[in-house]
Parts: C-alpha cells; structure tokens; sequence
C-alpha cells in the first residue's frame, strides 16, 4: 500500500515544478496550469467517497487495483500528449484512477494490522507518503530539465507494475461483512453531483467571476444536490454514507484539520513554485532542491508523529504541528520580489516540522474514530475533504492574487490601458506577456504578484491557528488525563 501511495504523492509535486515548462512547451495560460493541477484534484475529489465504499462492499483489494490500472494507462496517455486539451482530459482520468487507489492504501492497512500496531502502521504510511512528497520536486525538475516534463508521468508505468506486482502477493481480500452488495445509486448520484458543481465552482470562480451567473448557478446546484444527497441517505437501505459512523467530533475534527492543512500546504506548493522560477529566476531543478529541506522533515515527521499518537494519543502532534505549519506560513508573509532563498529557508523547515506532524495523527485520529469495517468509507471521506482543500486552497489563492494584484496594478500603473491591465493580471506569477513588456511594468507585475501571494499567507497562516483550536477542543483528552482516548479504541493507552 505504500509503494502505490508513494506513487500517488510522487505525481501530486512533480507536476509543480513542471509547470513552466508545459506552458513553455504547450502554450498554456495561468488558467490552463491551475486546469492540469485542477483536472486531475475533480474528479479524485469527486470520486473517493464512492470508491472508498465500493472498496468496502466489493472488496477493498480489488477495487484498488482497478485504480493503479487506470492509473498507469492515463499516465501513459499524458505523456503523449499533444495539446493542453489531451493533457486535461487525461490528467482527469488519471484522478479517477487516483481514487481507487487512495482509499484502499489506508483501509487495508487499518484492516491488516491489530490495534497495537495501527497507529504505529499509519504512521510508516505517512511518512512514506511524505517521502513521496520529498523527493518529487527533485525528481520533478531533474526529469524535466534532463528528458521532459512527460517524463514525469510515463515513469509512473514502472511503479504502477511494481504496485500490482507487490499488492497481489501481500495484500488479502477485505470488505466490510456488516452491509449488503448493493450500490446506493441515488446517493452516489447525488453526491456526486454536489462535488461535481462546488468543485468546477471552485476552479472556475476566478476567471468567470465569482459573482457571475455560471458560478452561483453550480453553488446552487451544490447545495440542492448535498439537500438531495441527505434525504435520500435517510431513506437508503444501504447509504453510501452513514451519517452515524461518520458523525463523531472526533472524526468531522480530524476531516476539518484535513482540509485546511492541505488548503495551505497546495497553495504553497502551487504558487511558491511559480514565484522560484518565473520570478526567482530558478531551474526546476534548482526548484525542487530548495525545497527538498521542507519535503525531508515532512519524511521524518511521520514515522515519529505515529509513534507520539500511539503513546500520548493523536492530539499533543497534531496541535503542535499546526501552529509550527501557522508559523511559516506567517515567516512566508514577509516575502518580496527580491527576497533570496535565505528568507525562505527558516519557513521551509517550519513548514516541514509542522506538517510532518500533523498527517499521521490527524489520519489516526480519523480512523480510530470509525470502526475498522468502515474504513474504507473514511478513508475515502478523509482524502476527499482533503482533495477539496486542494482545489480550495489554489482557488482562493487564485482569486485573492487577482483581486489584490489588480488593485496593486491600478495604483503603480495608473495610466495602463484596462485592457493590458486584465492582461497582466491574468497572468500573475506566470511571466506570460512579460517577455516584450518594458522593465516598469514588468516590475510592478512581479511587485503585484509577490505582494498579493505575501498577503495569501497571512490568511493561510490564520487558517492553521483556527485548525489548532479545533484539533485541542475535539481530538481527545489531553496527555496528562493518563486515560484511554474517546474513539481512539485502537490506540494503546499510554503507560
């Protein structure tokens, strides 16, 4: 499970570093980058709920190995690509086969190993999945800068082999024997029409405008189809979602964590990576190396956070980790267009403690809160909340270098045709249409861009200290309570 895992993280980080050079090689817009980040985060958002619940009905084995196959063969498919068309279309075939795959990695874990092994497990999960994180943006900029950038996803093929290879001989057939084979239509319909529109919402607010007619019409479909989705589980005989089991605090706690975390975390990765190369002036390859001391300690954390949660319970790591991971995201609010890597260094590794102690007790704390037979369908529910972050996160970021960039803009170029000016706001970050401008507006391009992104961490930065208080009030007991945790049955209690 973690060798796929590693495999699923690896393709999140590589594609970053990445995309000045598929927008060099494929002409595409700021828009058409955040579509092949997006593309692929729709339709694994949309998707793991019901993949992580087909795993529990059908068996969890099975269903992940439908997700490495369709995996592997969409990543073959982008890296022939010839377009920025065919590399969206297949980026989202690539996220369904990403969803069948999530849910099962953690589900069969929590299923194979007894309750005194678990937290220990899903911490090694973690770690592996932050080791994934690490070595991506290297491997990422030194694919790109040595072959191509599609060289990052056609080396998927051999590990996507090495997945199935593994998993048949180690993994054993699990399901969850308390529901019947039935697939829950209705709701699955339901539900994934509510994704469906509040996710597309979500990427496309900021170029049609949040305010427009497309973008209120598919919130409200969002809403509608969630009202829908709710009745129709009250009635099932076999709900997609039980609203029982998924209902503790501890669990809706661990998902809120789960969302802002990666909220923040993708939207650094997203933009910071735009900001070292189109405005720094790094390969990248010398993108990925700098952040390779972020990536390593979230390596590092997760093997250690587990064994912290199995000792103390979930909740001491994970308050802990999100105020360091608010921490450097308040460092980075300090940031300016001339700002060198010594700047950046002490937030990276901030970052990098934070977070590597917060993925693994927020997984346990999600997991322990539900019984194991139901693992499939929170494994699935966590990732989701997590893939919606995702999307949220580099859409609201987005939206919040536009609007402030813009209002930056008017003030230094007072005199720019408005026309240029959408121009240069649509393509904040990405250097596009800065190649022939004259060095002023080029420079209060760049100025506009780092100053809004400067602002987006503070807001991030605020995000984590809200998360914090949240994890303290409803993850758990304190440490010194010395008394098992309340839905943390599999844990052992800390001697």
């Amino acid at each position: 499970m973690c060798f796929a895992l590693f495999m699923i993280m690896l393709d999140n980080t590589v594609v970053n570093v990445a995309l000045p050079s598929i927008q060099a090689d494929l002409g595409a817009s700021l828009g058409g980058l955040q579509w092949t980040v997006n593309a692929y985060t729709l339709t694994f958002a949309v998707l793991l709920v019901t993949a992580g619940r087909l795993g529990d009905i059908f068996g969890r084995r099975r269903m992940f190995l439908l997700g490495v196959v369709v995996f592997a063969l969409a990543s073959g498919t982008i890296g022939l690509a010839p377009g920025e068309g065919w590399l969206v279309a297949a980026r989202s075939i690539q996220g369904i086969g990403a969803a069948f795959m999530m849910p099962g990695t953690l589900s069969i874990i929590v299923n194979a190993f007894p309750p005194a092994e678990r937290a220990r497990a899903i911490g090694i999960w973690a770690g592996v999945s932050s080791i994934a994180l690490a070595v991506g943006p290297v491997v990422g900029g030194w694919l790109t800068e040595a072959v191509s950038w599609r060289a990052i996803f056609l080396v998927n093929l051999p590990v996507a082999a090495g997945a199935v290879t593994v998993t048949l001989f180690a993994a054993r057939e699990s399901r969850d024997e308390t529901v019947s084979r039935r697939v829950d239509l209705p709701g699955i319909t339901c539900l994934t029409a509510a994704l469906t529109a509040l996710v597309l919402a979500l990427i496309q607010g900021n170029a049609w405008g949040w305010g427009s007619d497309r973008t209120l019409g598919l919130l409200g479909v969002s809403v509608a189809a969630v009202a829908a989705f709710v009745a129709v589980e009250r009635r099932a005989a076999a709900p997609v979602v039980d609203f029982r089991t998924l209902g503790s605090p501890q669990f809706v706690a661990a998902n809120f964590v789960g969302f802002v975390v990666t909220f923040g975390m993708l939207a650094v990765f997203f933009f910071l990576a735009l900001y070292l190369q189109n405005i720094v002036g790094y390969s990248p390859l010398e993108t990925g190396v700098r952040f390779l001391p972020m990536t390593l300690l979230i390596a590092a954390g997760g093997p250690v956070a587990g064994r912290l949660s199995s000792r103390f319970g979930p909740r001491p790591p994970l308050v802990a980790g999100l105020l360091l991971v608010g921490a450097g995201l308040a460092w980075l609010s300090r940031l300016q267009v001339g700002s060198t890597y010594e700047l950046l260094l002490p937030a990276f590794v901030l970052l990098g403690l934070g977070v590597g102690l917060v993925i693994s007790p927020m997984s346990i704390a999600a997991m322990a809160a539900v019984e194991p037979a139901k693992a499939g369908l929170a494994s699935g529910t966590l990732a989701m909340v997590r893939m919606v972050g995702a999307t949220f996160g580099v859409a609201a970021l987005g939206a919040l270098i536009a609007t402030l960039g813009r209002s930056d803009l008017e003030r230094s170029l007072p005199g720019l045709p408005d026309a240029v000016r959408e121009q240069l706001v649509a393509g904040l970050g990405s250097g596009a249409g800065l190649e022939r401008a004259p060095a002023a507006v080029a420079d209060a391009a760049n100025r506009a861009f780092v100053d809004a992104l400067a602002a987006g961490m503070t807001l991030c930065a605020g995000a984590m200290a809200v998360a914090a208080l949240v994890a303290w009030r409803f993850v758990g007991p304190p440490p010194a309570a010395r008394r098992p945790t309340p839905g943390l049955r599999a844990l052992p209690e800390p001697s």
